[in-house]
């Protein structure tokens, strides 16, 4: 009967660390998912603001098709929008409520290129030399974009970046140490059997040898829910707004639960390690407070 019900025990034990393992590998999970999202999140508002190309009055529709496949090749290039004279002018009557030609004689609008730069380049310093590059073409007048606005983004995408890493490090100390404190629990509530295998002469490495594949087991198990709970929710919120999969892409989750699961396995066996190891250099003494 006893031998029964330290059976019995010992699986109320490996269900209540998984379970508890579990719980703090999804929260694992979702700090990962939060930092891929902000990332994209990020990239996404830089790569959406514009600047503006002007060209002057002497310039052709042609002229500016010419010269944005030619600056298309460049690195700082994530999208170029071509404004024909007469695009410009559609739009600007559409905008009036009249028709500029009427009292002008004449379309005023010269052709123009909206840039949308890549997510590395939409900075202050950045912009300056790009603005430079694009000046060297005499027929281009002006370049044109928001300083304040660009400045104010990546100051506050720079602050929020800090936050995030931040609280990802918190938690992820938190994570650690919940793993920890679930490991030692199971570990304690054997450790008069670690002192009697120690006392009839068994080698570390044997001690430890059934808590390790014990904890392995664990780790895969608690490893292999989160990931379930995780796709579970990222699957959910797909359906529900198909627009996020452009901020949690499908290669985010296969990091993420890949992170998860080797996660949930290298923690528990760590602390397990570490755990038995502090029970093997216990006094006899010792093990009764």
């Amino acid at each position: 009967m006893p031998q029964k019900r330290k059976k019995i025990s010992l699986r109320w034990q490996a269900l209540t660390s998984t379970i508890s393992t579990t719980f703090v590998l999804v929260l694992m999970g979702l700090v990962i998912l939060c930092a891929f999202t902000a990332s994209r999140l990020s990239e996404s508002v830089r790569q959406s603001l514009t600047v503006t190309v002007m060209f002057n009055d002497d310039a052709t529709n042609q002229n500016a098709i010419d010269y944005k496949k030619k600056i298309m090749k460049q690195a700082w290039v994530k999208e170029i929008i071509f404004i024909s004279r007469e695009q410009a002018l559609a739009e600007q009557a559409e905008a009036m409520g009249t028709d500029p030609t009427e009292f002008l004689g004449e379309n005023p609008f010269t052709p123009s290129l909206e840039l949308h730069l890549a997510a590395d380049y939409a900075c202050t310093d950045s912009l300056l030399w790009i603005s430079k590059e694009l000046k060297k073409n005499k027929l281009i007048t002006d370049v044109i974009y928001q300083k304040d606005l660009i400045d104010n983004l990546n100051r506050n995408l720079h602050k929020a970046t800090y936050l995030l890493l931040g609280l990802a490090i918190l938690l992820l100390l938190v994570t650690l140490v919940l793993i920890n404190n679930t490991v030692r629990l199971s570990v304690y509530s054997r450790r008069f059997t670690i002192h009697t295998m120690r006392l009839v002469g068994a080698s570390w490495g044997f001690i430890r040898r059934p808590f390790m594949i014990r904890s392995m087991w664990i780790g895969l198990a608690a490893g292999l829910l989160a990931d379930a709970l995780l796709f579970l929710g990222v699957r959910t919120l797909w359906n529900y707004d198909p627009s996020t999969e452009a901020y949690i892409t499908t290669g985010d989750v296969g990091i993420t639960l890949l992170a998860v699961l080797c996660s949930g396995l290298l923690l528990t066996l760590v602390c397990t390690f570490i755990s038995v190891g502090h029970f093997l250099n216990m006094r006899e003494g010792q093990m009764y407070r």
